[in-house]
């Protein structure tokens, strides 16, 4: 791991021992956004040489918090999804990515469907990160070549997490 890394990992630690609420993810936040405009770190880990694909650069022990790296060859949109019980904070290193958050329409009582409303659209150019708390329906769309910075609150393939289907006005529950 690198020092500027290591150092972001410290600090991330320390802003959520002090406050694992909102103002410790939106400290998160503005930390990523620091590391985004670091050279060395942009060089070693997003840099013309790296893989892509997705992987976890770290692991916090202590608070449970993960770092990730996404590198892209290809554009690519998601559906709407959550992070179930966990928060994340995207960071963007390289191109742009277009952030949709949606709400839901109905009450959620109806198990299987869901009617997703789209709320606004922003996006995240290099340097920038944005925060989804708990629960935020979210899509992303990037371009050809994006690279970002993930930071979520736990590991996200250890807990349920909800995909939509907006044609089908349909949600899935991901299981671990």
């Amino acid at each position: 791991m690198s020092t500027t890394l290591e150092s972001f990992c410290e600090d991330a630690r320390a802003a959520l021992k002090r406050d694992p609420g909102a103002g410790g993810r939106e400290e998160i936040r503005r930390l990523l956004e620091k590391l985004l405009k670091d050279d060395v770190f942009l060089a070693e880990k997003c840099g013309p040489n790296a893989e892509p694909g997705i992987r976890t650069v770290h692991r916090d022990q202590e608070t449970g918090f993960n770092v990730l790296v996404h590198i892209y060859a290809k554009g690519k949109t998601s559906p709407p999804h959550d992070h179930g019980k966990s928060w994340a904070v995207y960071g963007q290193a390289v191109g742009w990515t277009d952030m949709t958050l949606w709400r839901r329409n109905d009450d959620g009582s109806n198990e299987g469907h869901a009617d997703l409303v789209e709320e606004r659209t922003f996006r995240l150019e290099p340097g920038m990160a944005g925060r989804f708390d708990p629960g935020v329906i979210h899509s992303i769309h990037f371009e050809d070549g994006a690279k970002f910075v993930r930071v979520t609150g736990t590991d996200l393939d250890t807990i349920p997490t909800r995909r939509y289907d907006l044609a089908a006005q349909k949600v899935a529950i991901g299981r671990p």
